[in-house]
């Protein structure tokens, strides 16, 4: 049966138009969409939103149909700011939403009237797109704290509205746009804290309105251009933490509204132009880590409105003027790390906000002003490592607020000034090394905050101070080489928070006081004295106590057990004293011990047989006539009856070796099938350090993996060394360790004092990601190579000389700033590395030591700030002492020469000297020669064949910096 034509099209037609209003149905919400919206949609499909922050960037067909046409749907999502109709999107705030991607290069064209962009805090990378130059409304741009790369795009200029611009903490290379200097408008310009290169653009001296400007932290180097002075509106203006050429252009003297300025960092050279001292309005001036040379303007005393001054590490000379009591805002004062001599300015003592005086490592000397402390609130005081005599200033804390007080290292003499008694404040007293004398007369109950006191190296008497005890927080107490303090040790002193108590060399008498609560002692000083009686069994109580020295003293008695079973214990030094009876068998079965001296003793017995013992030197066992076994002579008779040395006995032993190799072979591969089947898996934990921001474990591990969840993942990292960029853009140096989870706590504990150890010339360790089996620390990354890939370059002697004081600097306060010191372990070319300003970082220190800890316990925690560090571990820092002056000689002679101690040993020294003038292009009659065979003597001093030779390097850094003063 044939459908009639007719009806075919009407059938046609019908379904035809049908769809075609069902199609109406479903697409309206997209047609009435607004196009703002749609390219808001586009812009959320581009961006990696890893915390959903733009969860509400959605559309709805109800909220669609129900919008007015006329106004723009996306003015209620998160960020969206529209006029006051909804009609246009004038601002777009993404800022500290944890997004990341990639931009195209329109994406940002249809917001034509877009006021304010602001995409910092996240982690946006590449290019960023030029389209946004287009923007010509735009009065605020914020891109800062991302990983944007790549030359910065032209056209900025486009922007002619543009008020603010904040680039800082991205990955930008290449120059500095010149053509931003065409914005009249602009008065917050910040491009710091990228790799900017070459030198700052002469017409940044252009901006008519500007008030803000930081280049600070790039790769910038050439001469500062003088026309930077014609800045007549800015009042901040930072661009240190560059390497610049040259020396501070005098015409920054005219910016004459200038409050901050900060040039610290930035290889400037020459003297400090006096010019600056027209500068009426500054604040802040900060030109410290710089070589600036000559004296300190004396003009500085007019900058009436000055608060903090800086100019420490520099090669200044000269005096601090006496101008400087004029200043009377100045809170900050640090001119620490130079050249000055002289005396203080008594006018300094009466400047009425001066809360912080930082003088230490210069040539000061005669008197503090006697009435320093009385006219202000002075909270810091440091002036250690000078000349200074007579007594501390007795109105020191006549306001209560001074927290630290540094004298280390001078000439003081006279008592401790009684206000201090009453000064509630102090956090910490270094007056070590000075000429002290007379009772310590502090009232410890007193100092509730007091956490540290080193007192050694002085000439008090009187005794410890029996209300010790009170000082409820004291962590450190050192009054070691005080000859006549006399006394006895304080019935409670033991019972304290201490970690550390060293009274060597006091001429301390009595019984030896029981032990109470002192969980957290870790090393006991008390050799040399004369001291009486039993050690009290309660030193059970001390369980995180690392080493002992009570050498030469009047004790006796048995060594209680209690001593021998203490978990951490590492070095005990029990010598020339009076101890009878055996030596305790549990010292056999601990796992920490490295060095136990009994010598000349009345001990008597066989000597434990455990290979701990055996390894240690003959030695420590001497001078104990009833005393045998190995290292000392065989016993005669065992304890079962057989003769020791025998051949049944030789037989056995044998035996009994075997199987114990088998039983720990065996357990050995069975913990080796679990470590292995468990692989990486353990929760990893992250520890961030001072210079990192708070990063959480996936963060870091995430800069490893492209995956988002790093929980139980080991991230493939096969070198043991690499470089990582983190989310914010920071780039960082991983080193790679694995360890037991037994060692896992001891090793933490070496890290976190390695992560606290903050200097100049040590490369930082910012963090470490670890689980159970491994770790990864994260280091700063240092682009510019290590001193074994530079050591053929000709450098000038200046140059040299600035290398080694460095590594010196470096070295010194790990051995005698740190607190239990650490030795480097591996000091070499390969491990000194370079900075931007080419200055020397020590890396891969205490690195040995770690991957000694997981082998098991070694005697890296113990030591103490001052120096005074113990046997066990004093000849890994005399081998530091060789190496460095092995790396000395290696400098001297552009690698050439790299054995010191033979060729200083096997050449005389005027041939050695005339080799190193030739490598260093030197004339015999030129007067470097002298400093050069100055710095050859310390190499000599340092690579001496006995250790005890040796020079501390807190020696050698005195014999290098007196050079300076010479010159």
């Amino acid at each position: 049966m044939q459908v009639p034509m007719g009806i075919l099209f009407q059938l046609l037609y019908i379904t035809t138009i049908t769809f075609l209003i069902f199609l109406s149905l479903i697409f309206v919400p997209v047609s009435a969409v607004d196009p703002f919206t749609e390219s808001l949609l586009s812009l959320k499909s581009e961006i990696l939103d890893h915390s959903n922050s733009l969860s509400d960037w959605i559309l709805s067909s109800d909220s669609v149909v129900n919008s007015p046409t006329e106004k723009i749907f996306a003015c209620s999502w998160t960020g969206v700011k529209c006029n006051e109709n909804s009609s246009l999107i004038i601002g777009l705030d993404l800022s500290v939403k944890n997004l990341g991607g990639v931009f195209s290069e329109g994406q940002f064209s249809p917001f034509s009237d877009l006021l304010d962009l602001n995409l910092s805090h996240n982690s946006f990378s590449e290019k960023l797109p030029a389209g946004i130059f287009n923007l010509t409304k735009l009065k605020s741009l914020d891109i800062s704290r991302n990983n944007f790369s790549g030359h910065f795009p032209s056209g900025i200029s486009n922007l002619v509205n543009l008020v603010i611009l904040d680039v800082f903490s991205n990955s930008f290379s290449g120059p500095l746009p010149k053509d931003v200097s065409q914005i009249e408008s602009l008065k917050v310009l910040n491009f710091a804290g990228s790799y900017f290169s070459g030198s700052i653009p002469s017409e940044f001296g252009s901006f008519k309105n500007l008030d803000f400007i930081h280049l600070a932290g790039n790769s910038l180097s050439g001469k500062i251009p003088s026309e930077l002075g014609m800045l007549k509106t800015v009042t901040h203006m930072e661009i240190g933490y560059n390497s610049y050429e040259g020396s501070i252009p005098s015409e920054l003297g005219n910016m004459s509204k200038l409050q901050y300025l900060d040039i610290a960092g930035a290889n400037l050279s020459g003297s400090i132009p006096k010019e600056l001292s027209n500068l009426t309005h500054l604040e802040s001036l900060f030109l410290f880590r710089n070589q600036l040379n000559g004296k300190i303007p004396f003009e500085f005393g007019k900058i009436s409105s000055l608060s903090s001054l800086d100019l420490s590490d520099n090669l200044l000379s000269g005096s601090i003027p006496e101008s400087f009591s004029e200043l009377k805002n100045l809170k900050l004062l640090s001119v620490m790390y130079n050249d000055l001599s002289g005396t203080i300015p008594k006018g300094i003592a009466k400047l009425p906000l001066l809360d912080t005086l930082l003088i230490w490592d210069n040539f000061f000397s005669g008197s503090l002003p006697k009435d320093l402390g009385k006219y202000s609130k002075l909270k810091y005081l440091d002036v250690s490592t000078n000349y200074f005599v007579g007594n501390i200033p007795p109105d020191i804390c006549s306001n209560g607020v001074l927290l630290k007080l540094i004298l280390f290292s001078n000439n003081f003499s006279g008592g401790v000034s009684p206000s201090l008694s009453n000064c509630s404040s102090l956090v910490r007293i270094r007056i070590e090394d000075n000429s002290f004398s007379s009772d310590i007369s502090l009232n410890f109950g007193n100092f509730p905050d007091l956490s540290y006191v080193d007192m050694s190296r002085n000439r008090f008497s009187g005794g410890i101070p029996a209300n010790i005890a009170l000082a409820s927080n004291l962590q450190y107490f050192n009054v070691s080489n005080n000859p006549n303090l006399g006394g006895i040790i304080p019935e409670k002193a033991l019972s304290l928070s201490l970690q550390n108590f060293s009274a060597t060399n006091c001429s301390i008498s009595g019984d030896f006081p029981p032990f109470g609560p002192c969980k957290s002692l870790l090393v006991l000083e008390l050799s040399m004295n004369n001291v009486s009686g039993i050690i009290p069994q309660s030193i059970g109580n001390c369980q995180s106590l690392v080493s002992i020295d009570l050498a030469n003293n009047n004790l006796s008695g048995h060594i209680p057990v209690e001593f021998a079973s203490l978990p951490s214990i590492s070095v005990v030094d029990l010598s020339h004293n009076g101890f009878n009876g055996p030596i305790p068998a549990k010292f056999g079965s601990s796992s920490s011990l490295k060095l136990l001296n009994v010598s000349f003793n009345n001990l008597s017995g066989s000597i434990p047989l455990e290979k701990s013992f055996k390894v240690m030197d003959g030695s420590a066992f001497w001078g104990n006539p009833n005393l045998c076994g190995e290292p000392l002579r065989p016993c005669r008779h065992g304890p079962n009856g057989l003769e020791l040395g025998s051949r049944r006995t030789q037989k056995l032993a044998w035996v009994l070796i075997t199987c114990g190799v088998v039983v720990v072979a065996i357990t050995a591969a069975v913990f080796g099938v679990l470590h292995f089947r468990r692989g990486g898996k353990g929760k990893w934990k992250m520890v961030s350090f001072s210079g990192l921001p708070r990063f959480t474990a996936n963060d870091v591990l995430r800069s490893f993996n492209s995956v988002e969840e790093a929980k139980d993942l080991v991230p493939p990292l096969v070198a043991a060394d690499c470089k990582a960029v983190l989310p914010t853009g920071i780039t960082v140096l991983v080193k790679k360790i694995e360890w037991r989870p037994e060692g896992m706590n001891s090793m933490l504990d070496l890290i976190s004092r390695m992560g606290s150890a903050r200097q100049k010339n040590l490369t930082r360790l910012l963090g470490c990601c670890y689980n159970k089996q491994m770790a990864y620390l994260l280091y700063d990354y240092l682009p510019n190579g290590n001193l074994a890939e530079r050591i053929r370059t000709k450098r000038d002697w200046a140059t040299k000389y600035k290398i080694i004081v460095g590594i010196a600097r470096g070295l010194c306060f790990l051995h005698h700033n740190c607190y239990p010191a650490i030795p480097h372990g591996d000091l070499k070319a390969n491990n000194i590395v370079f900075d931007e300003n080419m200055e020397p970082h020590l890396t891969e220190f205490g690195v040995k030591f770690l991957n000694q800890l997981n082998n098991g316990p070694v005697q890296a925690r113990v030591g103490n700030e001052t120096g005074e560090i113990d046997r066990a571990i004093k000849e890994e820092l005399y081998t530091d002492i060789y190496n460095f002056g092995e790396v000395i000689l290696e400098i001297l002679t552009n690698g050439k020469l790299s054995n010191a101690a033979t060729n200083i040993q096997n050449t005389s020294k005027e041939v050695l000297l005339r080799e190193v003038l030739y490598e260093n292009d030197v004339a015999p009659s030129n007067s470097v020669q002298e400093e050069i065979k100055l710095v050859l003597e310390v190499a000599s001093l340092c690579t001496r064949s006995r250790s005890s030779d040796r020079p501390s390097m807190e020696e050698a850094l005195k014999l290098l910096s007196g050079l300076k003063k010479q010159g």
